[in-house]
């Protein structure tokens, strides 16, 4: 298979896996604290009407409507269209596309903050800095990211998420912010919080949060 084709085939299973999900996703992943704080510390940096991109946007909830509540222009991708007909419901207001992170090019614009909760997990290593490099592109100079990642010290491993098979990624929390400042990231502020699933069976994990600025050299 081509590496075309493994890309084509990786994405259609991530998007199908999501599609399985759907409607369940939040209630089985309530709390989300950190990820609200770091977008609230985003927001705290920006004027009104700024432009936002959402990579991974889910469905909408909280981000996206976060955002858009705080007067911004929210821009939503994601590669379900499950996920993004739940959106479309939750926030009409966004932008909403299909579109796959690695995919992104100029013509989308120019963002004055991007976010990505937990969406840079469903990329496998070796394409994770590729896409932080694109969001390098698509920010203005001194444009605002926020990352979310669960830390784990694997690569594209085959999970069970809600029943469905999701390939996921992560990191040690300093490889991630090396990752992350390698890239051309200033990391501002580090949150490291411990999350107690919904469900009594599911295992302690510990997710973190990077919220970082452009570097303009």
């Amino acid at each position: 298979m081509t590496a075309r084709g493994s890309r084509s085939a990786h994405r259609a299973a991530q998007a199908d896996a999501f599609d399985r999900i759907g409607e369940r996703y939040d209630e089985a992943f309530p709390y989300k604290g950190g990820q609200i704080a770091s977008a609230e510390w985003v927001l705290r940096k920006l004027r009104p009407g700024a432009r936002v991109l959402d990579v991974g946007c889910g469905t909408g909830l909280p981000t996206a409507r976060q955002f858009v509540d705080a007067g911004c222009h929210v821009t939503g991708i994601d590669i379900s269209p499950v996920m993004l007909e739940l959106a479309d419901k939750h926030v009409p207001e966004a932008d909403l596309r299909r579109v796959d992170v690695v995919d992104l090019d100029a013509t989308l614009g120019r963002f004055d903050a991007v976010v990505a909760y937990f969406s840079l997990s469903m990329l496998p290593r070796g394409e994770i800095m590729s896409a932080l490099l694109k969001l390098h592109e698509l920010l203005v100079p001194g444009g605002w990211l926020a990352v979310g990642m669960v830390e784990m010290d694997v690569d594209d491993v085959l999970i069970q998420v809600l029943g469905a098979p999701v390939r996921m990624t992560g990191y040690p929390r300093c490889s991630l912010r090396a990752v992350v400042e390698e890239a051309g990231f200033s990391v501002r502020e580090q949150m490291d919080l411990a999350y107690v699933p919904a469900n009594d069976g599911d295992p302690l994990e510990m997710q973190i949060f990077l919220n970082c600025r452009r570097n303009t050299f």
